[in-house]
């Protein structure tokens, strides 16, 4: 029998665990490791039956996902981040994808993201395509601090299906996610040498914002594309000032 592992890192996620752990109903083993939630994101969890670990520390995006995959016991793994969720009529698309005995290594999939509630259908944003699905024994997780990847060893196939993912839910949660990830991202580029400047912070900034509402038809989102453009500026800004800060000796290289 095929067995499958949903992994998924949490913190603070009370809000949103509950319908990802919730979407995969075919799923025979839930495996959450959280990383110091103060919200009930923990107790959630347990009570949608996954086997939650907690750790003291945070590794990065890349090891700590690493992490779910060591502790996940399925033949296949469906990797999904907190915000994401399947609607019920792709459980039958996976079943046959699983099931299938000349299956591929692993699966990618489309992903539908919103900005604030509004479906994002340009803007970089769409289309989007990411491996989700794959054999336990065939894929690992880079060690990337942020925007880590899925290291496939073996052919990928697409499955016509979706992931959806509710990427900003507020401009509260975006500074949020700005805080965390231009921190992360910035010492990831210093440790491969790279430095940054106040200028450069300015240019890249801004340069991020006509790519996404220009070049790649943000302006056709409407308002929402406005705002995934404005949001991509200021990460991108904060990125490279604190690589500048890190540069500069201003803030602990990691």
């Amino acid at each position: 029998m095929t067995n499958l592992s949903l992994i998924v890192i949490t913190k603070n996620e009370e809000a949103s665990i509950a319908r990802c752990l919730g979407s995969v109903k075919i799923a025979d083993e839930l495996v959450v490791v959280d990383s110091g939630s103060t919200d009930r994101t923990v107790e959630i969890a347990r009570a949608h039956g996954a086997n939650v670990v907690s750790t003291t520390d945070w590794p990065g995006f890349g090891p700590q996902k690493a992490r779910a995959l060591d502790l996940a016991r399925g033949d296949w793994i469906i990797s999904l981040d907190a915000d994401e969720w399947i609607e019920p009529g792709s459980m039958a698309v996976i079943e046959k994808a699983i099931a299938d005995p000349n299956a591929p290594s692993a699966y990618r999939m489309s992903r539908r993201s919103r900005f604030c509630g509004n479906i994002i259908r340009h803007s970089g944003w769409s289309p989007d395509y990411v491996v989700r699905l794959f054999r336990r024994d065939r894929a690992r997780f880079s060690d990337h601090l942020v925007h880590e990847s899925l290291i496939v060893d073996g052919p990928i196939r697409r499955l016509d299906m979706r992931i959806e993912h509710d990427s900003i839910t507020s401009w509260a949660d975006a500074q949020d996610k700005i805080e965390r990830y231009s921190i992360a991202a910035a010492h990831q580029l210093a440790s491969r040498g790279v430095r940054g400047s106040p200028l450069k912070a300015s240019l890249r900034g801004w340069s991020a914002f006509l790519k996404t509402y220009v070049w790649r038809a943000g302006f056709l989102d409407g308002a929402a594309g406005w705002h995934v453009a404005e949001y991509n500026r200021r990460y991108t800004d904060a990125k490279w000032r604190r690589l500048a800060e890190i540069s500069a000796g201003k803030l602990r290289h990691e």
